[in-house]
């Protein structure tokens, strides 16, 4: 499945820099954290050998990689279901508003239906309006639910 300029699949190992590179400027972009290269690097390169931690969706331009995101599985025990988290998009400025992540969404959500898949979320920065508006306007809603985490050192 592919957008009619963006070529989308799941990513492979020949993707783990571009992956690891695109991290590290999301991280600054969107949330002003310095991320280390090459602890990035070893974290994707763990996905990529152990899909029960992640699987990378990539969209290619012309064979390069433009843009990626993450997907994780939780089992909802409420639902007898999976639900997929999509984490760690990133889009490269020169592609941006021009359907990259659309099309990267919208194959997600067909292999999702294929496999019975029964919700599809994510979470966004609360100061990231552009990927807020960007969410919302291809359908996803706020959730009732409220975040919250505790860093264990």
């Amino acid at each position: 499945m592919s957008d009619n300029t963006y070529e989308i699949k799941v990513g492979t190992t020949n993707d783990i820099n571009a992956i690891a590179g695109f991290q590290v400027a999301m991280a600054m972009e969107s949330e002003g954290t310095t991320l280390d290269l090459e602890r990035v690097t070893r974290g994707v390169t763990m996905a990529m050998d152990d899909e029960a931690k992640g699987q990378y969706i990539v969209a290619r331009c012309e064979g390069k990689v433009v843009g990626s995101l993450m997907l994780t599985r939780e089992w909802s025990d409420w639902n007898c279901q999976w639900y997929w988290w999509i984490q760690s998009v990133y889009v490269e400025s020169l592609h941006r508003g021009k359907g990259v992540y659309r099309a990267m969404y919208e194959w997600v959500k067909q292999m999702a239906r294929e496999q019975n898949v029964s919700q599809i979320r994510l979470y966004v920065d609360k100061t990231n309006f552009t990927g807020q508006q960007a969410y919302q306007h291809l359908g996803m809603t706020e959730a009732h639910y409220l975040m919250y985490e505790e860093e264990l050192k």
